[in-house]
């Protein structure tokens, strides 16, 4: 079994309070795990109305399926016009 891990670190430019930025990260979260069948939580910067930093999980028998799937991920996020994703870092175990 291969667990993926991928930490996403986002700017939302179009943010002004904690409200927005929670209605941009729903929408994200659901759009995620409807593409993609992920798990997604909020790591850090919960209190900062721009700044945020995702960990999305994946868990598999392939670790090249696991990679692949997560890269798309990246990719997927990279697209999100409300958002630009400036790091991430993708560790499978």
């Amino acid at each position: 079994m291969i667990i993926g891990i991928l930490k996403l670190f986002l700017f939302i430019p179009e943010s002004n309070s904690l409200k927005e930025k929670r209605m941009i990260l729903n929408s994200l979260r659901q759009r995620l795990r409807n593409n993609f069948n992920v798990s997604i939580t909020i790591l850090e910067n919960e209190d900062k109305w721009q700044r945020t930093t995702l960990a999305v999980v994946c868990v598999g028998n392939d670790g090249r399926a696991v990679d692949s799937l997560l890269k798309e991920v990246v990719n997927f996020t990279k697209s999100v016009n409300q958002l630009e994703l400036f790091d991430y870092s993708l560790e499978l175990i």
